[in-house]
């Protein structure tokens, strides 16, 4: 018996309300669920093979993402709500999610329907549209899981001349009064950026308290082997699958953080160590972008650690500034300007993400390290993902949308709102400077001071030219060169240009040449 068959509460006849459930939309506190009547009311999921193959997706994700649609659906179900659930192992699966919400709108005429807001613009767009062509309308319901609006972030936007996440903090944190005493900024400064870029050093990080893994019921160990039979040519690994699935493992997941790693998060949030996937670092982005866990209340947690003596300052203002600043941010940018966001690309990059990004097959230490991490998890922190990966792919010139779509295809926490604008604006500077008002480029010199992998590289970040010159540092050069006429009246890349005049033209060719050696040789 397939899960869409699962005994539950019956469908009524004459439904007043049609709600769907969006899979990264399972928030027990929704707006949807506000006044559901289970006498006239029905919830609408679906597995949908469009979304799981479109682009690729690793293993993990499909396993995370369905398995917790479906404990979802259970509680749902347990609470004796009506749901009409698809799923792909089950008989005639629709497609895609406008599949799904025609099936249900021819077979149970509804009065109305609703959604909460999804983290997908083109999802949205194609639900309004499949309900306008039979003859409906799509009321769209906030998502009140976030701590603004994309109405309050357009009102920030009003009247400004530059877009700066720091303004937007801070105006954040003044509305807020979180970290805030007497109407100034606690500990005397509204960020402590400066004292958290730790590097661990020769010693490396020493032992860290694993993070609490979840082994998979039932429920999540038969999503396994539907992926399994479904997805044979899926990205990824499954080995090992141990992620929070349930709000219950959610909210313990954030206990293990505040517990564990949040003490020493700050000083050590940028930095990496080879064979280290965690770190001190959270891991609850998943779990926040399917709304199991509010970010009101992991703010909340956090700075209740902080008054309880559990947790420094840096510490908390550090994580406070990416969830309530940076989170926030980027989600007001994309609704801002989606659909044309997308199609953004100033640097006119315009080659494929190579495949090593799927493989880890690579000489390159700290790639190779982040890769295969990534093809195993589904997870690289944030110091990887913008100065190894997003590094890699802005200096080699790859296609910004296509390095999108390779993030979504790849990490356990990738939903349209919050990757588009990191990775195509922040990481790759395709926005031309929206996001962030220079690009994120660096040598290889950056990698060596953050982390432990050019130790054991066969790579120089030192070099730009010759064969034991690391790509990271040719690539920079070249980057530089290519667009300096671009970036010359930029104030904040002057330094970086000046380096780069400062170079004779006979070292600087030997460096465009390696730079297009690499490109040429990389896999």
């Amino acid at each position: 018996m397939s899960f869409n068959e699962k005994d539950g509460p019956a469908i009524p006849t004459g439904v007043r309300r049609l709600c769907l459930i969006c899979g990264d939309q399972l928030d027990a506190r929704s707006a949807l669920l506000e006044d559901f009547d289970p006498a006239r009311d029905v919830l609408l999921m679906c597995e949908a093979a469009q979304e799981a193959s479109s682009p690729p997706q690793h293993r993990k994700r499909l396993v995370l993402f369905f398995a917790a649609m479906r404990h979802f659906a259970q509680a749902q179900r347990a609470q004796g709500r009506p749901l009409r659930y698809h799923a792909l192992d089950g008989q005639d699966p629709p497609q895609s999610l406008a599949e799904s919400l025609g099936r249900a709108l021819e077979d149970l005429s509804p009065e109305q329907i609703s959604i909460v807001q999804p983290g997908d613009w083109r999802v949205l767009h194609g639900l309004k549209t499949r309900a306008g062509q039979m003859g409906q309308s799509l009321e769209v319901l906030p998502d009140r899981h976030f701590l603004t609006t994309p109405s309050d972030f357009e009102r920030f936007l009003d009247g400004r001349k530059r877009v700066v996440m720091e303004d937007f903090y801070r105006q954040q944190r003044q509305r807020s009064g979180w970290l805030m005493e007497g109407g100034v900024p606690l500990g005397g400064a509204w960020n402590f950026d400066k004292d958290n870029r730790k590097s661990f050093g020769r010693q490396g990080p020493g032992l860290i308290p694993p993070r609490q893994s979840f082994a998979p019921d039932a429920v999540t160990r038969a999503v396994i082997a539907m992926v399994e039979e479904h997805f044979p040519d899926a990205p990824g690994s499954l080995d090992g699958f141990d992620e929070p699935v349930t709000r219950d493992q959610a909210l313990a997941a954030l206990e293990d953080f505040l517990s564990h790693r949040l003490p020493c998060f700050g000083d050590y949030q940028d930095a990496m160590a080879g064979g280290q996937r965690t770190l001190y670092h959270s891991r609850l982005s998943a779990v926040m972008n399917l709304h199991l866990l509010d970010a009101r209340e992991v703010c909340e947690a956090v700075l209740a650690a902080h008054a309880q003596g559990r947790a420094p300052l840096n510490a908390v203002e550090g994580f406070i500034r990416q969830i309530l600043g940076w989170r926030e941010f980027v989600r007001g940018i994309y609704w801002s300007q989606m659909p044309g966001y997308a199609r953004l690309n100033a640097l006119e990059a315009d080659l494929a993400v190579p495949a090593l990004f799927w493989s880890g097959q690579t000489e390159m230490a700290c790639l190779k390290d982040a890769a295969q991490g990534l093809v195993a998890t589904g997870y690289a922190h944030h110091i990887e993902r913008l100065m190894v990966f997003g590094l890699f792919l802005l200096l080699y010139g790859a296609d910004p949308y296509k390095a999108h779509e390779w993030h979504m295809s790849m990490y356990l926490d990738a939903v349209d709102w919050v990757s588009l604008p990191n990775v195509l604006g922040m990481s790759q500077h395709g926005d031309g400077g929206l996001v962030g008002t220079k690009p994120y480029c660096a040598s290889g010199a950056y990698i060596e001071r953050m982390s432990d992998h050019c130790r054991h590289c066969r790579f120089d970040p030192k070099q730009g030219a010759g064969e034991r010159a690391c790509p990271f540092t040719a690539l920079y050069w070249d980057f530089l060169a290519r667009h300096e006429a671009r970036f010359k009246d930029n104030r904040r890349m002057a330094l970086q240009l000046k380096n780069l005049r400062n170079k004779d033209e006979g070292e600087l060719r030997e460096i465009r040449s390696r730079a297009d050696q690499v490109k040429q040789l990389v896999p």
